[in-house]
């Protein structure tokens, strides 16, 4: 198993556009066959070193990963979105 985890810093990290892009993210889940499990976090502590967002997701194998990457609903969509909305973002990709 892969998990992939993003954390996103938004430019308007008010509760309302947190919630929306937690949806959009969420949004994932039914639509995004190589996903196995799906997770998101809204930050509540607002510290300096604070990112917003979190996202973690698993997949099968890094096979499945690169299909993640490049599956059209998260391309067209959801990172589309995040691209938009977000000021910065840091990733990582471990296998469990």
């Amino acid at each position: 198993m892969v998990k992939h985890v993003v954390c996103f810093k938004l430019r308007d990290n008010s509760p309302s556009e947190c919630e929306k892009a937690r949806d959009v993210l969420l949004s994932m889940r039914g639509k995004v066959p190589a996903l196995l499990e799906i997770e998101v976090g809204v930050d509540f502590l607002h510290s300096p070193r604070s990112y917003d967002i979190h996202l973690e997701v698993a997949v099968a194998d890094k096979a499945a990963l690169e299909a993640y990457q490049k599956d059209p609903y998260h391309c067209e969509v959801v990172k589309k979105h995040m691209h938009a909305v977000a000021e910065s973002s840091v990733a990582v990709d471990w296998e469990v």
